[in-house]
């Protein structure tokens, strides 16, 4: 298989040759711009979902739910769990933004789940402050998915919480397995 971290055969030296990461992205911008036509889309998507999943790379969100540009919002961010920033990115998208339904995705082999809260503390030790936001850890992926739906479900500021579904990617099947939320 190859993914876009795949260094050609023979290159030798890649990062020497090809620059930094950025400038790697930069001239796939580039490359992008050139053949780029306006969509002619707003900013409303098609099909009045918005997605809250997790940050990590292995999952391609567009391809494993058959999305194209254009169908949904995606809020992505360390574990997937909704935070009070998801809450504020998810107001915006339905009030704003017409969304109707949230769809959540954490997935297996999560970070998150070995971590802890003492993340803040190694940190405030390192740099001299402690962060304000929370690490949101845990250690049962099914139970955090539940916690994040209980938490859409209950915002004051989301019109619409009847639509709120909870699933878990497996990383190694590329299957959505939902998770009940009683």
């Amino acid at each position: 298989m190859t993914t876009s971290a795949s260094v050609p055969a023979g290159s030798g030296n890649a990062s020497a040759e090809a620059g930094t990461v950025t400038d790697r992205l930069i001239e796939a911008n580039e490359r992008y711009a050139a053949a780029f036509t306006d969509p002619g889309m707003d900013a409303r998507p098609v099909l009045h979902v918005a997605v809250v999943a997790c940050m990590d790379a292995r999952l391609d969100l567009h391809d494993a739910l058959g999305l194209s540009l254009g169908d949904c919002h995606t809020i992505r961010n360390a574990g997937g769990v909704v935070t009070d920033d998801v809450i504020r990115s998810l107001t915006i998208s339905q009030r704003a933004l017409g969304t109707r339904s949230v769809v959540l995705i954490h997935h297996t082999n999560c970070g998150l789940e070995s971590l802890t809260e003492e993340f803040r503390h190694d940190l405030e030790m390192e740099v001299g402050q402690r962060p304000a936001w929370a690490v949101e850890a845990f250690r049962d992926v099914d139970q955090d998915v539940r916690q994040s739906m209980q938490r859409v479900r209950t915002s004051p500021f989301l019109l619409h919480t009847d639509d709120v579904r909870g699933f878990v990617f497996d990383v190694k099947t590329g299957l959505l397995r939902e998770v009940d939320p009683a």
